[in-house]
């Protein structure tokens, strides 16, 4: 890296954010991204109550960590000893330094015209929810997270009207696949702030700089992965002879490797700042891989426009977030034998850590900010050893031996109702017949805490990433392959695709102490869809939902899907003897229909973002798929609606 690419000449003082994440009546909580150290103060005010607090931000109230020569993230956190009034509207402002700019100053397109400084409510209630995953920046789709920007535009004056929460169900970003336009946007970026490098055990270069230098850096990082010709398991076959290595994605011809990558990525989807301090230039490439450099570049460009309104959302709406798969790699933890094999060497080991320490700083830190002390005061070490250039290859390994031994990625709310977001990535049942078949999602002592969570309480909301009741036909499709030893070609993972954790999962379900309401919230798939589900043979059992919104900027290929669900609908339709056959048999499942449904589909393929109106007893008044091609919202209506 050259002495001018991190000259701090016209770098704004803040890069991303600030994003809102878990905003409570005695806790705020923010989360930015700066070019230097920035001394901060906090103003909330609320004119019909009086409220007006002007906090300084020091010591535990933001703490600060640079991640390069000009990144330092400021986690915010403040504890208030007088509660903040609910369901009002309250006006808040960052101040920097003596001078007090404010974010009307320094990021005006957070601010919505008439507005002098951005806004939220806190609610207790969870009486309005938005909810989506699979927000994939070069897809064709338009992004979702427009809608939550359009909807709180429509009802910025209107408190009652507002979301209580955004929730983000997974796959917030795409680490492993990444378009070559935003992996040169990524280098960009880089070097622009001078994102600390670091030394590549196990790898085919020796570090960071070497990698960005490679021929293989672009479309081509596939040969740079760490293959075992020994581990046939991990080395499936597509049907087009295209062998699978460790990391499984059929799209990982520019996986991140580096934390500075991944981090960059972060930057580069939550703002449209990073995208004005660099210039990216197509590099060096075939005849081939220009053309599709230029068709991501069309795609990205429409995601880039999009930016402010995007950042503008994300500084008005409390936002909590969850991983899923592609937030690390794809198949992540997918089988015992896919753990032993990419635990087992020095390289991929290093790139899951990587983008675990980046989703411990961006995502699973504003969740819950005090369940990770020793992980970030880890984490602070580990960027104080870098000497404003490599990060200390020992420290690096630790952080990350212990980050993959950690069990408290899962987060709760005391809401009404109560928020139990799940972990299903790192709690896994594992297989011990057969280590190549598909884990279960939770190991039976995480789902015993997640039922404890849940004990005596009227009602529940869930977010599960991938959904707890899918479609029936693509689990037995996902279950033949499993079968058949090739689960990573159908990336099989579903509640019902492990036998143990399916039985105790719809135990907790018929458990008289638990919910009699019950909402899950899910994504993962591509499309979205509703079921309404009953116990049978219990009138009074409890009442669940499986509510589904993906992607927030994705979709399924739409002829595949259209005969997915036909088929589901003929093969298991309320009379068939299939239903006999699944794992969920005691359970009465009834579609709600897409109001704009042309041919009786149960799923609904469209990306945008989700929206939930809950009433008092946690039961869904109304369901909908807020449409990002800006056509008018899809309604999942019951029958008789």
């Amino acid at each position: 890296m050259t002495e001018s690419s991190t000259s701090t000449d016209a770098l704004p003082p803040v890069l991303v954010g600030p994003l809102l994440r878990r905003i409570e009546p005695t806790r705020l909580v923010l989360w930015l991204v700066a070019s230097r150290p920035l001394q901060l103060s906090l103003l909330v005010e609320n004119n019909a109550h009086d409220l007006r607090l002007a906090l300084p931000l020091d010591g535990a109230g933001c703490q600060q960590l640079a991640f390069g020569r000009n990144a330092v993230l400021h986690l915010i956190e403040v504890s208030l000893d007088e509660p903040l009034p609910t369901d009002c509207l309250i006006e808040y402002d960052l101040r920097i330094g003596e001078e007090g700019q404010g974010i009307a100053h320094w990021a005006p397109h957070l601010l919505y015209e008439g507005a002098t400084r951005p806004s939220f409510v806190i609610k207790p209630r969870l009486d309005r929810v938005l909810h989506g995953s699979c927000r994939k920046p070069h897809h064709a789709a338009k992004d979702g997270l427009l809608c939550v920007d359009d909807l709180i535009e429509e009802y910025l004056h209107t408190p009652e009207s507002r979301p209580a929460l955004l929730l983000m169900t997974g796959d917030q970003v795409y680490a492993d696949d990444v378009a070559g336009p935003m992996l040169v946007a990524i280098h960009a970026l880089v070097q622009r702030l001078g994102l600390y490098g670091e030394r590549l055990e196990g790898a085919v270069v020796e570090d960071s700089e070497e990698l960005f230098r490679h021929p293989a850096t672009y479309y081509q990082r596939e040969k740079l992965l760490p293959a075992f010709k020994s581990n046939e398991a991990l080395r499936e076959r597509f049907f087009g002879g295209v062998e699978k290595p460790v990391f499984t994605t059929s799209n990982g011809q520019n996986h991140l490797i580096t934390f500075g990558e991944v981090m960059a990525m972060y930057l580069l989807v939550w703002s449209p700042t990073p995208w004005t301090l660099i210039e990216p230039v197509m590099p060096a490439l075939t005849a081939e891989q220009q053309a599709r450099y230029r068709r991501e570049a069309g795609c990205l460009q429409a995601f880039v426009e999009g930016l402010p309104q995007a950042a503008r959302a994300l500084a008005h709406v409390p936002t909590l977030m969850i991983f899923d798969d592609h937030d690390i790699t794809d198949d992540w933890n997918l089988s015992a034998r896919w753990e032993e094999t990419a635990y087992g060497h020095p390289l991929s080991r290093r790139i899951i850590g990587n983008a675990l320490i980046a989703y411990l700083l961006c995502q699973a830190w504003g969740n819950q900010p005090d369940g990770f002390a020793e992980l970030l005061e880890q984490t602070r070490q580990l960027m104080d050893s870098a000497n404003d250039t490599w990060l200390d290859s020992e420290p690096q390994d630790r952080l990350i031996d212990d980050l993959h031994q950690f069990h408290g990625w899962g987060y709760k709310l005391a809401t009404q109702p109560p928020l139990v977001a799940l972990d299903t990535r790192t709690r896994r049942w594992r297989s011990e017949r057969n280590l190549s078949r598909p884990s279960g999602l939770m190991d039976w002592e995480a789902l015993s805490e997640f039922q404890q969570n849940l004990l005596d309480h009227p009602a529940a909301l869930i977010v599960s990433p991938a959904p707890m009741f899918g479609v029936k036909l693509i689990e037995t499709v996902q279950r033949i392959f499993s079968w058949a030893g090739h689960p990573l070609l159908v990336d099989a993972e579903n509640w019902m695709a492990h036998r143990g954790a399916a039985h105790v999962m719809m135990n907790i379900f018929r458990h008289s102490r638990t919910p009699g309401n019950y909402v899950i919230l899910s994504g993962d798939v591509h499309y979205s869809f509703v079921y309404q589900l009953h116990i049978r043979d219990r009138d009074s059992g409890p009442q669940l939902w499986q509510i589904t919104s993906s992607g927030v900027k994705n979709e399924f290929p739409r002829r595949l899907l259209d005969w997915f669900d036909r088929l589901n609908r003929w093969l298991y339709a309320p009379w068939s003897p299939l239903n006999w056959l699944t794992k969920r048999r005691r359970l009465e499942v009834v579609p709600r229909v897409p109001d704009r449904s042309q041919a009786g589909e149960r799923l609904w393929n469209g990306s945008g973002i989700g929206l939930l109106v809950l009433d008092p007893n946690g039961r869904p008044l109304e369901i909908y798929q807020l449409n990002a091609d800006g056509s008018a919202p899809t309604a999942f209506l019951t029958e008789r609606q």
